[in-house]
């Protein structure tokens, strides 16, 4: 296939708009709207860097190594250090954190506003048995689910946000309010790091490689031109999310005057459904939510069963880690969403710079070529940093040493204290590197599938 029509990458967009659309997407910017209040906008960008920027990144990093990122790591790094960062990553993408979250974002906004406080425990826990009973169903072959409800369900979401948002721009549910907590001081330092709870650019790691063969299937054999569609398909996918997030934010903010500060994002999307349309948009919502929840939960257990069967030296069989991962994902769902979300937050901070870092390097993986020191100098100094934000997002403070570091290392109080380490490794790493003997590099290192 020579050329592309614009419907050929309208169709692959779409399918990587539907892959990582999930709970966080639609949780997470009306939450930061309401506590952005009239710093809304800088608190968008940093947001949108993170939750839109760096997934379009992560999708042509994959994209440039041919979908291998595993092996590319462990190359570049140290295969040790590959399989923790992935295992850690795939877990929270999987059972502990993105998965649980599936099923009681669908429960906070489809089922709780129908019961009362009395049956709430009970309700939660039935359904969302009910639900990773059906996500461990359909991930045994999740194949079907893609195809033939993925391509239904996304218009279908897609035309009631834009009539949601038809409604909320033509008619504000109230005024906006001033800034609250973090976002009164530091709106895109806190958008930035909020951006880190979508948890797409961890998913982009784990579903990248399907974006480069659904262009593959397409007829495109050339890699320089596959890399080409990756970001054309991306650029279509992240900005349809830019859009839909600014105006999920856009409700947020008109909200707080009428709904007051709502627990998370859940409540507040709900709330605002009901305000909108009444009792028919509430069960509408929750239906379509519902749907989209259990694709994205499918797709994360199938996502995760893959690698971890793959990376056992015993090969634990994919339909046992299917099994473990939806009775994990059930406990830790009804934990509650906001007890949820504060859980993950710890472990985000921890991880995503590192992935922030890998993949940013990996783009400059042509110029690189074989010297691993770049890579591996840019971790050591990032990693210290990371952990110890990670330290301080779960309130473990250790006040000598934040003391020292937020008075020599830029952004550490803002959390952002790895981005100069991380710049001042890479540096360190080049300047290694040119006392090494390292061999030239291919134009592009993109692997055969």
């Amino acid at each position: 296939m020579n050329q592309w029509k614009f419907f050929d990458i309208f169709v692959i967009g779409l399918m990587m708009f539907s892959i990582f659309f999930g709970a966080g997407n639609l949780i997470f910017p009306p939450a930061l709207g309401q506590e952005a209040g009239h710093n809304l906008l800088p608190a968008m960008a940093g947001f949108l860097l993170t939750g839109v920027g760096l997934p379009l990144l992560g999708i042509v990093a994959i994209a440039l190594q041919g979908g291998h990122y595993t092996e590319f790591i462990s190359e570049k790094v140290h295969p040790k250090f590959a399989m923790a960062l992935l295992s850690i990553l795939y877990l929270t993408i999987g059972p502990l954190f993105a998965v649980p979250r599936t099923g009681a974002v669908s429960f906070e906004i489809g089922i709780r506003p129908f019961l009362s406080e009395e049956y709430m425990e009970l309700g939660q826990a039935v359904y969302t048995g009910i639900f990773f009973l059906c996500t461990y169903y359909l991930a045994l072959n999740p194949s079907k689910l893609v195809e033939r409800v993925g391509k239904i369900l996304t218009p279908i979401l897609l035309a009631f946000l834009a009539i949601l948002f038809f409604r909320a721009f033509g008619s504000p549910l109230g005024d906006i309010l001033d800034a609250t907590g973090h976002y009164a001081i530091a709106p895109f330092a806190q958008g930035f790091q909020d951006g880190y709870l979508t948890m797409d650019l961890l998913a982009s790691l784990a579903v990248g490689s399907l974006v480069v063969n659904a262009i593959r299937m397409k007829g495109v054999s050339d890699n320089l031109k596959i890399s080409r569609l990756c970001i054309l398909c991306g650029i279509l996918a992240v900005s349809l999310m830019a859009v839909i997030y600014g105006s999920l934010s856009y409700i947020g903010a008109t909200s707080a005057s009428v709904l007051g500060h709502s627990p998370n994002g859940g409540v507040l999307l709900a709330d605002a459904a009901r305000l909108f349309f009444g009792t028919s948009g509430g069960l509408i919502l929750a239906v379509i939510i519902a749907f989209a929840c259990l694709t994205t939960s499918c797709g994360m257990v199938s996502a995760c069963a893959w690698f971890f069967s793959n990376a056992t030296k015993n090969g634990i069989a994919y339909h046992r880690i299917v099994l473990f991962s939806s009775i994990f994902a059930f406990v830790f769902s009804n934990v509650g969403l906001t007890q949820l979300i504060s859980i993950s937050v710890p472990f985000l901070v921890a991880i995503y710079p590192n992935i922030i870092v890998l993949v940013i390097l990996s783009l400059f993986a042509r110029w690189i070529g074989e010297r691993k020191a770049v890579y591996r100098c840019a971790i050591a100094f990032t990693l210290p940093f990371c952990l110890m934000d990670g330290l301080n997002a779960a309130g473990i403070q250790i006040q000598e040493i934040n003391y020292l570091l937020s008075q020599y290392i830029p952004f550490f109080g803002i959390m952002l204290g790895w981005f100069v380490p991380a710049l001042t490794g890479t540096v360190i790493g080049a300047v290694i590197s040119c006392f090494q003997k390292v061999s030239a590099p291919p134009a592009i290192r993109m692997k055969d599938l």
